[in-house]
C-alpha cells in the first residue's frame, strides 16, 4: 500500500489510504461544529410563496431555430457585444453594491448572496461533500423571504443560487429566478447540466439568468467523476447558441483533480472553441467534517504529493493560455497559487467572507461561506443576521490558508479600491465589452 500526501492543517501530513476527516484547527472545529447552536428561521405568519412566472416573454426566442450564429463567431473571436441594458445590468448587479459597500458605514454588506435552493444531487462526485440526499430543498417561503430581505435591507444584487443540483427541480429555479430578476438580481445558475434540457434553458434564460456556470470536470466519465461534457453534449451546443438570443454567459467551472489533467486541457480548448470562459478549481478535501460524506478512503480524485509535477505543468500550461487571451475567471497570479495551496503553503489573504459574500442555507440560516455549510455556529438568519467581525477574523486566521475560494479571493483583491478603479476603467475604455472577470 502506497503512502499518499494530502493537504492537511498548516502543513502537508503524511496519510495511509484515508483522507483526514478535516483541515481546520482542531480547536476551531470544536468551536464552529458544537451541536445545538445554530437557531432555526423563525416563521413569519401565513407562509410567502413565489408568483408564477409568466412563459414565455419572450415566445420570439424560443425554439433551436432561433439562434444567431453570426454572433457565435464573433465570441469565438473575441468580439461578444453586449447591449446597452446588458451592461447596465451588470453594473446594477455588480459595479453599484460595490460602491454602496465602499461608502456605507458597517462592515455587513453582502454583494453576492449563495441561496442552496438543493442539498440533494443527482451525481456522486467523489470529490463533493456538497450534497447529502437526505435534506428536503428551499421552500417558497424561505426563497422569497431571502431575495425580499436582501433586497430590502441589504446592497445585494448577485444572486448564486447553488446545490446540491438545483436543477432537481425546475420550475422552483424558474419561480426563484424570475422572482428575483424582477427584483433586479443579477442571478447565477450553477448545474452539472444532466437535467439542462433545451426546454429548461429556455425558461430560466426567459426568466433573465445572467450566467450558466456549467460544472464539467472531464469530457468522457472517469471513475469518481461523472460530470462529463459528452453525456450532456447536445444540452451545451443548445445553451452556446441560445446565449447571445436571451444575453446570458456561459462558462465552464472545473475541479482539477489527479486523474483528470489532460481532460482538463481538453475542455480548456473546447471552452475556447466555442467563446466562452473557463474557471478552475484545485481540489479541496472537507474544511469541516462531514458525516454523510462517503468517500474518505481510497479516494480516486484527491492530489497526492506524487501528483504535484503533474499538476504543476498543467498549471503552467493553464498559465500560458491564459496570456495567450483565453477567457478565464482565474487570474495568472491566482493560478499560480494553485502550487503553494497544493503544498499546505498558502496565507492569508483578506478574505470576505461573512461580510461581502454570504451562504443561506436550505432552512433559512446564515453562514459567511461554502466550506463553513455545515458548522453549527449561529451566524443567525435571513432577516436577523449575526455576523460579528472579530469572530470572523479570528476564525479566518485558521480556515483562509485552507480554501482556494475563486470568488472570494476576487472580492478580497478587489477590496483595494486602486485596483477595482484601473479594472474597471479599463473596461469602460473597451465599451464594457468581453470582460473576462480577472483583475489582474
Amino acid at each position: 500500500m502506497r503512502d499518499v500526501r494530502l493537504m492537511s492543517g498548516d502543513s502537508v501530513s503524511l496519510l495511509r489510504q484515508t483522507v483526514p476527516r478535516f483541515r481546520l484547527d482542531a480547536l476551531l472545529h470544536q468551536q464552529l461544529t458544537r451541536p445545538g447552536m445554530r437557531l432555526a428561521l423563525p416563521p413569519s405568519g401565513r407562509p410567502q410563496t413565489l408568483p408564477e412566472p409568466i412563459f414565455p416573454q419572450h415566445p420570439e426566442l424560443l425554439g433551436e431555430e432561433n439562434v444567431d450564429e453570426e454572433a457565435h463567431q464573433a465570441a469565438i473571436a473575441g468580439r461578444r457585444r453586449w447591449s446597452a441594458p446588458l451592461v447596465l445590468r451588470a453594473m446594477r448587479g455588480w459595479l453599484f453594491p460595490y460602491i454602496k459597500s465602499r461608502v456605507l458605514p458597517g462592515d455587513f454588506h453582502p454583494i453576492i448572496a449563495y441561496l442552496f435552493t438543493e442539498w440533494k444531487c443527482n451525481l456522486d462526485c467523489h470529490y463533493c461533500w456538497a450534497f447529502d440526499n437526505r435534506v428536503k430543498g428551499m421552500t417558497e417561503d424561505t426563497a422569497k423571504r431571502a431575495i425580499d430581505w436582501l433586497h430590502d435591507d441589504t446592497v445585494c444584487r448577485v444572486l448564486a443560487l447553488m446545490g446540491g443540483e438545483p436543477l432537481l427541480r425546475p420550475h422552483f429555479v424558474h419561480k426563484v429566478i424570475y422572482y428575483a430578476a424582477k427584483k433586479g438580481f443579477w442571478v447565477y445558475l450553477p448545474t452539472n447540466g444532466r437535467l439542462l434540457r433545451p426546454d429548461v434553458i429556455d425558461r430560466i434564460a426567459d426568466a433573465g439568468v445572467a450566467v450558466v456556470n456549467l460544472a464539467v470536470d472531464c469530457v468522457d466519465e472517469k471513475p469518481g467523476l461523472p460530470k462529463a461534457l459528452n453525456p450532456i453534449r447536445p444540452y451545451f451546443d443548445y445553451l452556446v447558441r441560445k446565449q447571445y438570443r436571451y444575453g446570458y454567459c456561459v462558462f465552464f467551472n472545473i475541479n482539477i483533480c489527479r486523474n483528470n489533467l489532460e481532460d482538463v486541457k481538453q475542455l480548456t480548448e473546447i471552452a475556447h472553441e466555442n467563446g466562452i470562459a473557463t474557471d478552475y478549481h484545485i481540489n479541496e478535501t472537507p474544511m469541516l467534517e462531514e458525516g454523510h460524506f462517503q468517500h474518505y478512503e481510497d479516494n480516486e480524485t484527491f492530489i497526492r504529493r506524487d501528483d504535484w509535477p503533474r499538476v504543476d505543468e498543467l498549471i503552467d500550461w493553464l498559465c500560458e493560455k491564459n496570456r495567450q487571451g483565453y477567457k478565464m475567471v482565474n487570474s495568472v497570479q491566482r493560478l499560480q497559487e494553485m502550487k503553494r495551496f497544493m503544498r499546505g503553503e498558502l496565507r492569508e489573504w483578506g478574505c470576505r467572507a461573512g461580510q461581502n459574500s454570504i451562504i443561506i442555507r436550505v432552512d433559512g440560516t446564515l453562514a459567511p461561506c461554502f466550506p463553513m455549510y455545515s458548522a453549527t455556529y449561529d451566524w443567525g438568519v435571513i432577516e436577523h443576521p449575526k455576523f460579528d467581525v472579530r469572530q470572523l477574523r479570528e476564525m479566518k486566521r485558521s480556515c483562509e490558508p485552507q480554501c482556494f475560494s475563486t470568488l472570494n479571493h476576487n472580492l478580497a483583491y478587489c477590496y483595494k479600491a486602486s485596483r477595482a478603479i484601473r479594472w474597471v476603467f479599463r473596461q469602460a475604455l473597451r465599451g464594457f465589452q468581453g470582460v473576462t472577470g480577472s483583475f489582474d
